[in-house]
């Protein structure tokens, strides 16, 4: 099998140095997804709850680990979600 974008991009955060990469699973990053289960553990995928969350979770990652923080999201709804009640 060929190497596929997703596979190059995965191989490549983990020559970085990435371990774990939160974020919330969409359509537009199913390669990605794809990636992540064939390189088994190498880099470690933290599904958050709500689309608007693995950003703020990488980021706190990152300030308490010192290691690097690494968000994975679609530009969906979660993007520019609004309050109801402006």
């Amino acid at each position: 099998m060929t190497q596929t974008v997703g596979d190059f991009v995965v191989s490549r955060l983990h020559v970085w140095g990435v371990r774990r990469m939160f974020g919330y699973p969409g359509d537009g990053i199913n390669g990605v997804f794809g990636a992540l289960n064939r390189a088994g553990d190498k880099i470690e995928f933290i599904q958050s709850r709500h689309e608007e969350m693995p950003a703020f979770m990488a980021s706190a990652y990152a300030k308490f680990s010192g290691e690097l923080g690494v968000c994975i999201a679609t530009s969906g709804p979660g993007a520019a979600h609004r309050n109801r009640h402006e």
